[in-house]
């Protein structure tokens, strides 16, 4: 009769043991998403970048899965232009349509790293599926406060008709997303 309250004990202290899933937000003074688009016809490429990201990554490395949502400040663009970032300001709709968001709770591992997201990007009130593929991804405690942190890499693909961006000028359609994100352990 005492061996049936002893392995109820073991299984919960040993329960405790199994690795939980962990949360890390956003560091906005790291992470700057960015963006490439064809100008001019596709005789050059326009780059730019958003300067206020916020978001939080959950992960749990022992069952492969978590989420991701990252909140991006459509107005935060940077181009290197003036005149330019006003336009594409315009072209997002910034006071009615003030966040880029994209969500994901599918993704995917190559060991115990994270390789890519399926999830959904939200641009101009439009939702549409996008798969992002991670290129480096790494967690460490912070060289200076020691709090754990994950990094990481990578991009997507969207066409930028799918989400109703108007543009002029010969603005190619498709847009490569590039993103590095900094993270700490909430």
């Amino acid at each position: 009769m005492l061996r049936l309250p002893c392995l109820f004990a073991a299984l919960v202290v040993s329960g405790g043991a199994l690795a939980a899933p962990e949360t890390y937000v956003v560091d906005s003074s790291h992470t700057f998403p960015g963006f490439e688009v064809t100008h001019a016809g596709g005789f050059t490429t326009t780059r730019g970048m958003f300067n206020k990201t916020a978001g939080k990554i959950v992960i749990d490395r022992t069952a492969k899965t978590g989420s991701i949502e990252i909140v991006v400040d459509t107005a935060s663009v940077s181009t290197g232009h003036t005149l330019r970032d006003n336009l594409v300001r315009d072209w997002f709709k910034t006071a009615e349509f003030p966040h880029m968001i994209y969500r994901s709770n599918k993704l995917s591992f190559g060991g115990d790293s994270l390789s890519g997201a399926e999830g959904e990007l939200t641009l101009l009130g439009i939702s549409k599926p996008v798969a992002l593929t991670v290129t480096s991804f790494k967690c460490r405690p912070h060289p200076v406060n020691k709090k754990e942190q994950c990094g990481a890499d990578g991009s997507a693909q969207i066409k930028r008709s799918d989400y109703g961006l108007t543009a002029t000028g010969g603005t190619g359609d498709d847009v490569k997303i590039l993103f590095q994100i900094e993270t700490f352990k909430e």
